[in-house]
């Protein structure tokens, strides 16, 4: 759970599209030749991290639309790709899906509709993240033949962490072998023990791995590295929290949280995520009063850039959560999600609503074209996002 500039992109299908960040297609045990400056990845799936000239290079060689696609998510159905999804993944230049819907279908499944979404994408050769919410529990949306029932984070963090990563890399290993290389999780809110199940979002579908920040932060960065040694990159959400809030983002408007401040103790999982490792970062789309209480975290620049990048150095991509169908922009025309996450500060607008992607995608690029500052800021998005898939093994520069 996860904005800035857009042109008019020709054949553009207003299909349904769903929320997400996409990975490439490979199959287990398939490599992509070797990559720049790095060696053969643990599972001999993916080549080695792409160094700094050969992601520079690649997304510089990329068109304007191609760099502007770069910058969202779209999502396509788990089990059977609508053409309309791929044809928006190919028209738009995605760089990345979400697999939507949920599946019970199996690994087997899951690979082919990663495969296809892989040969739809016109990336300039950079392959798409490939992205599940698989947390466990409720929340995991692939199951079947090849994938185990993942226990819910709660019950998570009642293991030994280095048990939790043992277990979280089993995991990761299914989702590669299946395609998926992004893994929207694990969810670093801390819901009190006091509030509960009144936290609609993450304590009542059991999403927490605890009560306390210090053991949030200690099973979900065993989480987060148990996927990266598998080779999935991990997206840790919601930042900046939202164990404290009442109401569900997805299904309510203006959910406050009246309680985190910019130093608040609770962020301390969010530190630990990013000081072990480079994740991507799911923002909130709850507005936090104490910090902006005029901007919904997604459209904040003092979240995304004064928190992020400035207070804790973070360099990566961030992604919004859900800027589609979620009640919380349902008053904030389409266009304007995008451009307002974009301007905050962030990196990758997602969106579960195919239909909206056409006119979010249009507005960037359609912005970039006429003003220089912005357009340079999607170019260095874009950059970042190369970065990001070339330093997960992604990019073949050989």
């Amino acid at each position: 759970m996860i904005s800035k500039r857009a042109a008019g992109a020709g054949g553009v299908v207003m299909g349904v599209l769903a929320l997400a960040a996409v990975p490439m297609t490979l199959t287990a045990g398939a490599s992509p030749g070797g990559a720049e400056g790095g060696p053969q990845a643990r599972s001999g799936q993916n080549p080695g991290p792409a160094g700094p000239s050969c992601t520079a290079r690649t997304s510089a060689g990329m068109t304007l639309e191609q760099q502007v696609g770069q910058l969202f998510i779209g999502g396509v159905d788990a089990d059977e790709p609508a053409e309309a999804e791929l044809a928006a993944v190919r028209d738009l230049h995605l760089g990345g899906v979400i697999l939507t819907n949920g599946s019970q279908a199996g690994a087997e499944t899951t690979r082919q509709v990663s495969e296809k979404a892989q040969a739809a994408a016109t990336t300039g050769g950079v392959p798409l993240w490939v992205s599940a919410d698989q947390e466990g529990g409720k929340v995991q949306h692939l199951k079947g033949p090849g994938f185990d029932a993942m226990p819910s984070a709660v019950e998570q963090g009642k293991l030994d962490p280095a048990q939790l990563r043992s277990q979280a890399e089993g995991w990761a290993g299914q989702l590669s072998s299946a395609g998926v290389n992004v893994n929207l999780a694990p969810v670093l809110d801390t819901v009190p023990e006091e509030l509960g199940d009144e936290n609609e979002p993450i304590g009542r579908l059991q999403r927490n791995y605890g009560t306390t920040p210090e053991t949030v932060a200690a099973h979900g960065t065993a989480f987060q590295a148990g996927m990266t040694d598998a080779g999935v990159t991990p997206a840790v959400k919601h930042f900046p929290g939202l164990g404290r809030v009442i109401g569900n983002t997805d299904h309510s408007k203006d959910v406050k949280d009246d309680v985190t401040s910019r130093d608040d103790a609770y962020l301390h999982p969010f530190e630990e995520a990013l000081s072990q490792g480079d994740p991507l970062v799911m923002i909130s789309s709850a507005r936090y009063t104490k910090i902006d209480p005029d901007n919904m975290a997604a459209f904040s620049q003092t979240i995304l850039t004064g928190m992020l990048r400035d207070d804790l150095g973070f360099d990566g991509v961030i992604v919004s959560d859900d800027l589609g169908a979620a009640k919380a922009v349902e008053d904030v025309p389409p266009a304007e999600r995008a451009l307002r996450f974009l301007d905050a500060g962030g990196t990758v607008a997602l969106s579960v609503d195919a239909g909206v992607l056409p006119e979010m995608v249009d507005a960037v690029l359609q912005r970039a074209r006429t003003d220089e500052q912005f357009r340079a800021g999607v170019q260095a998005d874009a950059e970042r996002v190369v970065k990001a898939k070339g330093a997960a093994g992604l990019l073949d520069c050989g």
